[in-house]
């Protein structure tokens, strides 16, 4: 009995000392936050961040869009004679010259109406030639009295009508002679065919039916949507005639193909806001093929004093876009910015000055008039003239 009374008595000095070392730790906290704010260390409350100079340089503005090329001309090869298909000069996707020759239809029976026609002209030359000769014969016989009148204007009659089946005939002999060219065709422009849609031996009729697909190439059309905030660039630079259009392959970020603008629709869709413009690009590579998808991009001008900064230093609130600078006595200054082309990790902007640090990490731990320590900023790049993108790209 007398041993429980002692753990007992130890149990309870225990408590008593937990207790009290408890009430102090409660009594250094409350004094701290009694203590008067001036008398509290600040070091804690500098938010460090990191700065970059603003940039001052030169650029070359581009207009960047999806676009996708689109033949000048398209057309299907029919034929305009009935026949049989003798011969495909070409073979399927071959690039032709104009005037190359295609096909071949069989030309035997057109060959044959030709020589029909021209036979019959000869033999109504022939009897034009009587005609003629009986004619001035009856002119001595009416003049002394030995033929009759109306004999002499049946000889007259005959020869204009021996005439005018000359002139039938020689319209007989066109006809036959297109109808003999007809048999091959020929390619109306210098481009590309496409596949044969017409075997060797198939009776062809003029009813429509197709024997291949001519496309060209070169020149190519590569159509676009600007933007109608973009419209009055894209109309400056038509109307200078400039070949501002440069195109890339997907894949590909190397310039092979340049143009002029050669079109601006005369409306803007008023869903999108946007409207149809197109180029006229060279491609003599033929290396572009109607209905492909690229990018255009427009040289649009030059800005000779953009001031660029890190788009890691652009932050979005509901008034739009803004940076911090570092105002006076290191206090944290917000400026709302409006942005432009970018170029790489730079961005240009309208609203900052050449002169001011742009804080460009921490963003979210500081606000307008926050106290920062600005690391050390890189020295400014004296950059050359760049070259920027803006508009929509893909």
């Amino acid at each position: 009995m007398r041993l429980w009374k002692i753990i007992g008595l130890a149990l309870l000095v225990a408590a008593g000392s937990a207790a009290y070392v408890h009430r102090q730790e409660i009594e250094k906290l409350v004094a701290s936050l009694e203590q008067p704010a001036a008398e509290q260390p600040q070091a804690a409350l500098v938010m460090p961040v990191p700065v970059a100079p603003v940039v001052k340089r030169p650029v070359s503005i581009y207009l960047e869009y999806p676009a996708r090329t689109e033949s000048i001309r398209d057309i299907t090869l029919q034929a305009r004679v009935s026949g049989y298909v003798q011969k495909q000069v070409v073979p399927d996707g071959a690039d032709v010259a104009a005037g190359d020759l295609l096909y071949v239809i069989d030309p035997r029976d057109y060959q044959a109406a030709l020589d029909r026609a021209k036979a019959q002209k000869q033999r109504d030359i022939a009897a034009r030639e009587y005609a003629s000769s009986s004619l001035e014969r009856g002119s001595e016989l009416t003049k002394s009295g030995w033929l009759a009148k109306d004999t002499f204007d049946q000889r007259s009659s005959s020869l204009r009508q021996a005439d005018a089946a000359i002139a039938i005939d020689e319209a007989a002999i066109r006809e036959a002679e297109l109808n003999l060219e007809y048999t091959e065709i020929r390619a109306p422009f210098a481009g590309r065919l496409g596949k044969n849609q017409a075997a060797i031996g198939a009776l062809i009729n003029v009813a429509g039916a197709v024997l291949n697909t001519l496309v060209q190439i070169d020149p190519i059309y590569v159509t676009f949507n600007p933007s109608e905030a973009d419209l009055g660039a894209i109309q400056k630079v038509h109307a200078s005639g400039q070949t501002a259009a440069e195109i890339f392959v997907p894949g590909n970020d190397k310039v092979k193909h340049k143009g002029t603008i050669t079109f601006i629709d005369n409306s803007v869709d008023r869903l999108t806001g946007t409207l149809t413009a197109r180029a006229t690009i060279a491609n003599a590579d033929r290396a572009l093929l109607p209905g492909q998808y690229v990018r255009i991009r427009i040289h649009a001008g030059e800005d000779a004093n953009a001031l660029m900064v890190p788009q890691t230093a652009l932050g979005s609130s509901q008034l739009g876009k803004y940076v911090y600078v570092v105002g006076e006595k290191n206090m944290a200054e917000q400026k709302l910015v409006t942005t432009g082309p970018t170029d790489g990790d730079l961005i240009s902007v309208v609203g900052v000055n050449e002169k001011d640090l742009v804080i460009t990490g921490n963003l979210q731990k500081i606000g307008p008039g926050s106290p920062v320590q600005p690391l050390t900023a890189p020295p400014p790049q004296a950059g050359e003239k760049r070259t920027v993108t803006t508009g929509a790209v893909n």
